[in-house]
């Protein structure tokens, strides 16, 4: 019988620098369904790879006196390293710098010129290097900063291929509208149409001269072809498309599930459909854009030091109970936080002492009162019909959550097995039963009972704990199962042997723990890092051209993200006689909430500009390094009434 197809990707990774936790919340929720989908009996591709091209790397490669190929390989060996201490079960890799990846997208963008959906035209404009993307004169923020993250701006004039993005602008419209669950969760959906495609879309440069690190163009080699076309052909050319290194797009195109961060929804959910368009491909079936993981309500980033390193977690708790957190914490397609003290008390309470404490206690007694031979269930008794209730409904459960996408559901699901059957512990008191010799038979049922609890619980989480449920298995003595192992409550085998082992998840002394991990942070603080790169000066000016800007201290009252604007906040200050609404693009390095109360200086005469639409009526001062790698807001040290002057 021919297996179900089911094909799911997570976005290719930027290798400019070694992942965070943050990145790794994707691939390993992208594991779970892929490792979900094998348990159903389908024939799962799981694809994942890097995004290597791009004047970015090219720059960080020179910065560090090595090729981009020799640059990126480093980083990549360690993402690889880093998928296979979490587990993650991906079938394939791609990288933008194979062979076959370049054949296929050279073939791409021939063919999209061959029918006339890319023509050959000149920019003229500014660009930002960070986001790789091109703004007009009035797109561009007040001083030529980046309106997506308020960088500066350089100034571009050259060729470019165009792509005709507002040719398919009104399909892919209709498309999406008559396909409601094409993009996941609907709040992404409803940005796409309102924020972008309906107020219309501008045709698409997709070729570069200013650099040469990426895919030259086959008919015309002094461009290379930009990412948009280059990283996101990596779905087809994975599977063969337009090349002889794989054989299997017939078989798993379209893809089932595109799994992506929210920062790059709009790539996957408006370029990639309209290419895809354009070649006369099917859709993928979703597009999921999940939301980000906050480390203490702050987004993560290296200028605020906030990042966290898997690995580290890795080597202090093992890797379960990181997926543990990431899968059930964090609400699927909304922000999630994380924390030391929030993630270690999730281990004690949810794995050490519901999960371990019940594996545990069980194959103990089984050890104890039968020497380890596991009981026929031959007296049925009270509360074990509410048990084997919950075990019957828990598999369709598990199946409905994760049809829909909702980890966190199906592993609550799983966990009301655990807390139904540490209830019927306390219920049947195995202990008080054992001092009869007469309700030896009960006994057994009970036991055989939590066994069976554990059975279940060992093969639905395997998806999301695979360790954890070898674990499982190891000590009750039984070969893992399959979801068709389900069918009966009689899963058991009489008469075999469970194997007790080590506990599996012993509890973490709290304190201990934090004050090691904060030593650690300490330790890394100290550590001697590489100078910041620095701007270089402008020009001089006199001091009557000083004296013509107005900088005034302004309150923050309130604060807000930029609708369609991912790296952008819109502030209200209090300027002392008047309120004021300010576009700032430090999204990235503070978060609305941090903001409101605060203090901050105000170029208060500067000509108001509207950015993304929204009149911004002043600039906010901050101090930076070259590249805004490290950000902070500029204020007084002291309390000073909104509206005083800075001199």
């Amino acid at each position: 019988m021919k297996k179900t197809p089911y094909y799911i990707t997570t976005p290719i990774y930027y290798p400019s620098a070694n992942l965070h936790i943050g990145n790794a919340y994707t691939t390993v929720a992208a594991d779970a369904l892929a490792r979900y989908a094998r348990l159903q009996g389908k024939e799962v591709l799981f694809l994942t790879g890097t995004d290597e091209h791009g004047q970015k790397i090219q720059r960080i490669a020179q910065e560090k006196g090595v090729t981009p190929k020799a640059y990126v390989d480093e980083i990549v060996a360690g993402i690889k390293d880093l998928w296979q201490l979490l587990n993650i079960s991906y079938d394939r890799f791609i990288r933008t710098t194979d062979d076959y990846h370049k054949e296929s997208v050279q073939k791409i963008f021939k063919r999209l010129y061959d029918q006339g959906d890319i023509y050959k035209s000149e920019y003229e404009g500014w660009y930002c290097t960070p986001c790789e993307a091109f703004w007009t004169e009035s797109q561009a923020g007040p001083e030529h900063t980046c309106p997506d993250c308020g960088r500066p701006l350089e100034r571009a004039k050259e060729e470019s291929y165009f792509f005709r993005m507002s040719k398919y602008a009104d399909r892919l419209i209709e498309y999406i509208e008559a396909h409601p669950d094409f993009i996941q969760p609907e709040s992404r959906k409803n940005e796409m149409l309102n924020n972008f495609l309906k107020p219309g879309l501008q045709d698409l440069a997709v070729s570069r001269t200013s650099f040469d690190w990426g895919i030259k163009v086959p008919f015309d080699e002094r461009h290379v072809i930009y990412v948009w076309i280059d990283a996101l052909s990596n779905y087809l050319s994975a599977l063969g498309y337009e090349n002889e290194a794989y054989s299997d797009f017939k078989t798993f195109w379209p893809a089932d599930l595109h799994l992506v961060g929210k920062d790059i929804i709009r790539f996957h959910t408006i370029y990639w459909p309209i290419m895809l368009m354009a070649l006369d491909l099917p859709l993928p079936e979703h597009i999921y854009g999940h939301g980000w993981l906050m480390f203490n309500n702050e987004k993560m980033s290296k200028s605020k030091g906030n990042i966290v390193d898997p690995v580290v977690l890795a080597e202090h708790f093992g890797v379960d109970p990181i997926r543990y957190f990431l899968l059930r914490e964090i609400p699927f397609g909304s922000d999630g936080n994380f924390n030391n003290e929030a993630f270690i008390r999730k281990i004690n309470t949810d794995l050490a002492n519901d999960l371990g404490n019940l594996l545990s206690r069980s194959v103990t007694m089984v050890e104890k009162y039968f020497d380890s031979v596991i009981p026929e269930p031959k007296v049925p008794g009270t509360f074990d019909e509410e048990l084997e209730s919950i075990l019957r409904e828990a598999p369709q459960k598990v199946d409905e959550a994760m049809e829909h996408l909702k980890i966190p559901e199906a592993l609550a699901q799983i966990w009301n097995i655990i807390d139904r059957a540490n209830k019927y512990i306390d219920e049947t008191m195995p202990w008080a039963l054992a001092k009869d010799p007469e309700q030896k038979d009960r006994l057994g049922t009970v036991l055989n009972h939590l066994l069976e609890s554990l059975r279940y619980v060992a093969t639905l989480l395997q998806p999301f704990l695979p360790e954890t449920a070898q674990k499982l298995f190891d000590q009750l003595g039984i070969a893992p199962c399959g979801f068709d192992s389900l069918n009966t409550l009689r899963g058991m085998t009489p008469g075999d042997r469970v194997r007790k082992g080590a506990v599996i998840y012993p509890r973490i002394d709290l304190e201990k723990k934090l004050s090691e991990l904060e030593a650690l942070a300490v330790q890394d603080e100290g550590a001697q890092k590489p100078t910041a790169k620095l701007a270089p000066l402008k020009p001089e000016i006199s001091i009557e051209d000083f004296e013509k800007i107005d900088f005034r201290v302004a309150k923050v009252l309130a604060c807000e993200p930029m609708k369609g604007a991912k790296k952008l906040l819109l502030l209200t200050v209090d300027l002392g006689n008047e309120q004021r609404q300010v576009v700032s693009g430090i999204a990235a390095h503070y978060r609305p909430e941090e903001l409101v109360g605060r203090s901050v200086v105000l170029v208060a005469n500067l000509k108001p500009a509207k950015l993304r639409g929204t009149l911004s009526e002043g600039m906010v001062l901050a101090a930076s390094d070259e590249g805004d790698e490290h950000l902070f807001l500029v204020g007084p040290q002291g309390e000073l009434p909104p509206g005083s002057c800075v001199r």
